[in-house]
């Protein structure tokens, strides 16, 4: 997936082709998660707009690893910014994310201490 590709299906879309394009479109979007750095970013962008300076202390990375890993979601369309005097805020585009990382998550919980399956 390129970085200007954006990653936001129509919902309704029922067409043959739609659907390639959806599985294709979903697919770019695990793999932008299937990151750390990423994921670790949209976690703590699930509970809220953060400035790339407390978006860094949460995901414990460098600065300029975040900001390249925000560029990077920002061009997929994943998250969204916007000025507020010197400082860059970003949000999650949606809450779809923020459901998908939390999901994401709970599987991690499940692995890690042996958790039962449910629904």
């Amino acid at each position: 997936m390129s970085a200007s590709t954006p990653v936001s299906p129509a919902h309704h879309a029922q067409e043959p082709d739609s659907n390639n394009e959806r599985l294709e479109v979903a697919a770019a979007t695990l793999a932008l998660l299937a990151d750390r750095t990423r994921l670790a970013l949209l976690q703590r962008l699930g509970e809220g707009e953060a400035d790339v300076t407390t978006l860094t202390e949460a995901c414990q990375a460098a600065r300029p690893s975040v900001s390249q890993h925000l560029a990077k979601l920002r061009l997929a369309g994943l998250v969204t910014s916007r000025k507020d005097g010197r400082r860059a805020v970003y949000a999650l585009r949606h809450g779809h994310l923020r459901r998908l990382v939390d999901e994401a998550l709970n599987v991690a919980d499940h692995q890690i201490r042996a958790l039962p399956p449910h629904d």
